[in-house]
């Protein structure tokens, strides 16, 4: 990681440490256990639904945390939403699933991620996590394992589905050893699992006071309109068209 990136996301990680426990424990969005999580539906209502046959249908996951969540706003404006209304504009035969639950590490994803491949099939699966192990200062060899049940999980029960890695950083307060371990995990696990990168999902948005809620964490409207266009640049590289 580079040290003007570190320098310029100095503040919004301090602020994401001391604000981070609250944030968790107060996600409007957060569902209750056992709750299938929501299809993303931002298309506008007088605009005519594209017809395809369910069968033919692919499906995207966006298994996360609050980012995915959207938290702080109407789910379509998050960028999973986002996504979802630029998948339906371009007629592609793919629905969204938005699986975002608000605090969750990458421990909890492991014990969640059993009931939503019980639930969906995914195509592609874009895995969110580590920012609150992070934020928490949990150690980076269980994140990463942790990261790597959940892949394995995926690979077992659907050895087509893609993977998309959504990698975060650290707070530079962790220290040196932490950060650059935890922003090497990300690429290792690209690399071994062969799945698709996105190097860090707040690129361009994270210490941008304009760009977020007055909370300094969660991207607000237009940040999470970056974000959208961080996401798309990977995402559309696995999307099946034509």
């Amino acid at each position: 990681m580079n040290k003007y990136l570190f320098t310029s996301h100095f503040l919004f990680f301090i602020i994401l440490i001391v604000l981070s426990g609250a944030s968790c424990a107060t996600d409007s969005n957060q569902k209750p256990a056992g709750q299938p999580p929501a299809e993303v539906d931002s298309t506008p209502e007088d605009v005519p639904q594209k017809t395809t046959t369910k069968i033919d249908t692919k499906t995207i996951i966006f298994f996360g945390n609050s980012l995915s969540a959207g938290y702080g706003l109407d789910p379509a404006q998050g960028f999973v939403g986002l996504i979802e209304k630029r998948i339906d504009s371009l007629k592609l035969n793919y629905k969204v699933i938005n699986a975002g639950n608000s605090g969750e590490t990458t421990s909890g994803g492991k014990e969640r991620v059993g009931w939503i491949l019980e639930n969906y099939q995914p195509d592609i699966f874009v895995l969110e996590l580590g920012g609150n192990d992070a934020l928490r200062g949990l150690p980076v060899t269980a994140a990463e394992a942790n990261l790597q049940t959940i892949i394995d999980a995926v690979k077992s029960k659907f050895p087509k589905a893609k993977i998309l890695l959504a990698g975060m950083m650290a707070p530079p307060n962790m220290g040196n050893e932490y950060t650059t371990k935890f922003a090497a995990m990300y690429p290792r696990l690209a690399k071994k699992n062969n799945a698709a990168l996105i190097p860090f999902l707040l690129d361009k948005v994270g210490g941008q006071p304009e760009l977020n809620l007055p909370d300094g964490i969660h991207p607000n409207v237009e940040g999470h309109k970056i974000v959208k266009e961080t996401v798309w640049k990977e995402l559309e590289k696995l999307l099946e068209i034509g």
